[in-house]
């Protein structure tokens, strides 16, 4: 199940990344700077990096993309000539509400989780998943009567 669930999390997120490409013209990484500077406003540098749990060094090439698209520019802090301050552009906005729109959407991924019943299941195993906080450990296998099968 553990193995199943690793390469699905992987194709998943292959056909995410290919969707925003062809869709939105953006990387998974350049998405949640976008809705982060969205959500939060114009921040120093520093802190972006921060909230999108990437090195500064990282996001720098993020933001270049980003900036040459349009999408943020950088500001120099009055206050503070090195400082650099992010900030999203009305085209970044227009973009974020774009992919806004579609995460709202419900749109199923599959006819599994087009189905209420089954969608229940599958989400209440992937939100234990996520939030067990517990390392992976291996369960050992019980017959009908709750007794180790051979």
């Amino acid at each position: 199940m553990g193995r199943l669930l690793a390469v699905a999390g992987h194709v998943v997120s292959q056909r995410w990344n290919r969707f925003l490409a062809e869709k939105f013209n953006l990387t998974q990484a350049g998405m949640v700077t976008l809705m982060t500077l969205d959500k939060a406003g114009s921040l120093p540098h520093r802190e972006v990096a921060q909230r999108c749990f990437v090195r500064p060094a990282t996001l720098t090439g993020i933001i270049d993309t980003l900036e040459r698209d349009g999408l943020v520019e950088r500001q120099r802090d009055d206050n503070d000539r090195r400082s650099v301050r992010l900030a999203i552009t009305p085209a970044g906005r227009e973009r974020v509400a774009g992919i806004s729109a579609l995460i709202r959407s419900g749109r199923p991924l599959t006819s599994v989780d087009a189905d209420p019943e089954k969608a229940a299941v599958i989400r209440e195993f992937l939100l234990e998943v996520i939030g067990s906080g517990e390392e992976p450990r291996m369960t050992e296998p019980t017959d009908e009567t709750g007794g180790p099968r051979c």
